[in-house]
């Protein structure tokens, strides 16, 4: 038996050491064929070159107060709105809709251990839906881009929309807006190193900017290329990849951002005013008195700067809430 063995093993020797000889004799694919050498990130969804300023309307810009909104009356208790009211309407449903963000860190942002919508902006509807209900929790939100906030109030979709959205002349031909209730202005953010100091610096720079935003027109004609993308995390991720040179948009959203990554940091002075405002559907004006009364309690009961001092801290000392102004 062990002569046997020995025998098989002897005639089957060659043969092993064949099947062990090919694969290292067999050439294998070049390195070009398993990974390509110089692969290309890709760019998010929807972004595209942007070479002009959008524009709403054929003409010069039209001219108004823009930031003069609805004198408000007393505060109706909650659960006892006007009857014929939009807010009866929004009691009756049992929520109040409200269009905010999910991708703008410190405004509007989705907690990743909570699943729950937060931010400065959420914390204004939540006091719109405690005012009519009595309970902020009482509130959908309905996530929104830039560019879907206005066609959203048109639609009918939401009741209102914080979404950092600033009152401009164009807008309100198309919605209502509440009184400021928070004025930011159009930054930078670079990654750390980058030479670039501010909007100044941007003449020869790829700079991202998200669509339908205020922003977009802003900086256009100031930097070499423009990209354009539906959420600031896009942009960031375009930063990071170095598809972007800057990001330049409302402090707030920046200051969002770099608290995402320490290797960015913010630059330059503001070189715009942005006002936000709470949009409403254009006719609804019992419904922006209603929200500026809101705004107002906000600003004389201390809330507004709890808020900034929960979310916006980062920026500096809470400073003194927007003025309202009214025009009549």
């Amino acid at each position: 038996m062990r002569r046997l063995t020995s025998t098989l093993t002897s005639a089957l020797a060659p043969a092993l050491a064949v099947v062990l000889l090919v694969p290292a004799c067999s050439p294998g694919p070049a390195p070009s064929q398993i990974v390509p050498r110089s692969a290309p990130a890709p760019q998010p969804a929807n972004a595209s070159t942007v070479t002009a300023a959008p524009s709403s309307a054929p003409g010069p810009a039209p001219s108004c107060d823009a930031t003069a909104s609805l004198r408000p009356g007393p505060l109706p208790p909650p659960g006892q709105m006007p009857a014929g009211s939009t807010m009866e309407r929004i009691l009756q449903r049992g929520r109040l809709i409200a269009g905010v963000d999910q991708n703008s860190y410190l405004m509007g942002f989705r907690n990743s251990f909570t699943g729950e919508i937060e931010g400065f902006d959420v914390d204004v509807a939540r006091q719109i839906a405690k005012a009519i209900f009595g309970d902020e929790k009482k509130v959908q939100f309905k996530v929104v881009t830039a560019a879907e906030r206005i066609p959203m109030l048109q639609r009918g979709d939401v009741d209102v929309v914080a979404r950092t959205m600033t009152i401009t002349c164009d807008r309100l031909a198309d919605v209502d807006f509440s009184q400021v209730y928070y004025q930011a202005g159009q930054r930078v953010l670079v990654r750390r190193n980058s030479g670039i100091t501010g909007v100044e610096g941007l003449g020869d720079k790829r700079v991202c900017v998200a669509s339908g935003s205020t922003s977009l027109g802003n900086v256009v004609n100031r930097a070499r290329t423009t990209v354009s993308v539906p959420n600031w995390t896009d942009c960031l991720v375009m930063l990071q990849q170095g598809q972007a040179d800057a990001i330049s948009t409302d402090d707030t959203i920046l200051a969002g951002l770099a608290a995402q990554d320490p290797y960015t940091e913010v630059v330059g002075a503001r070189f715009t005013e942005e006002p936000y405002g709470v949009g409403v559907p254009k006719g609804r004006e019992d419904l922006v008195r209603f929200v500026n009364g809101v705004l107002e309690r906000m600003r004389g009961d201390g809330t507004w700067r709890g808020m900034y001092q929960r979310w916006l801290g980062t920026l500096g000392p809470a400073p003194a809430p927007p003025v309202a102004r009214y025009r009549d």
